[in-house]
């Protein structure tokens, strides 16, 4: 793990508790740039593949931005129950996760949902893509419910898994993803209307302050 890594974390399906034999280990972190590197004409990745199979990071300030924007994927990470690397710096951003949460999170979970959807070809369906489109659907109504996305799907495990293995008929994928979307936009929310982008930009001045060169 390099040095920069702030925040790792076991994302998808082990994070969800909708694991298999076959499952892989999905992970995604959070690095920090050198705040000199900020100066050149030529900045600092935002984002950077590896150095494990399916391990994708950002740079803090693009999780930032998307966290602010209440992107379902990178909420989610704030929230994963498999930690795996974990600084003061680290700490910090995680204790910082309400901060990023608002009522976007209406939109942001219902409009990737529906993206999903668009995608399905209700003659031959891919069903795994189907079944994390309504665990996606159930992520975003217990955010605007309760102020925390749902990662851990335990109680719904086994009928999503049907639905995964395509043992739930799509007429019926259909009319669960219908109702959660119905629930979702009806659904009395606890958020916020806006983030609060002052504590997040706080935050980010503080991480960058304490990256500065060292002068001897």
């Amino acid at each position: 793990m390099s040095d920069d890594v702030i925040l790792s974390v076991v994302v998808g399906s082990r994070a969800y508790g909708l694991e298999t034999a076959g499952s892989d280990t999905d992970r995604r972190g959070v690095f920090v740039a050198p705040t000199a590197a900020f100066w050149r004409l030529d900045k600092p990745a935002t984002h950077r593949d590896g150095p494990l199979p399916e391990q994708f990071s950002w740079e803090v300030e693009r999780f930032c931005g998307l966290a602010l924007e209440a992107n379902p994927t990178v909420l989610e990470c704030l929230w994963s129950p498999l930690v795996e690397v974990i600084t003061p710096t680290g700490r910090r951003l995680v204790d910082l996760r309400g901060a990023f949460l608002s009522e976007r999170a209406h939109r942001s979970f219902t409009g990737y949902a529906e993206a999903q959807f668009r995608r399905l070809d209700p003659a031959r369906p891919k069903w795994k893509q189907a079944m994390h489109m309504i665990r996606l659907l159930l992520s975003g109504l217990h955010l605007v419910r309760n102020g925390e996305p749902l990662v851990r799907v335990t109680e719904h495990r086994e009928r999503l898994l049907a639905v995964r293995r395509g043992e739930v008929p799509w007429a019926e994928v259909d009319a669960w993803r219908a109702a959660l979307s119905a629930e979702l936009a009806g659904s009395a929310s606890v958020l916020p209307g806006a983030p609060d982008r002052g504590r997040v930009e706080d935050f980010l001045a503080e991480v960058r302050t304490e990256n500065l060169p060292v002068r001897i």
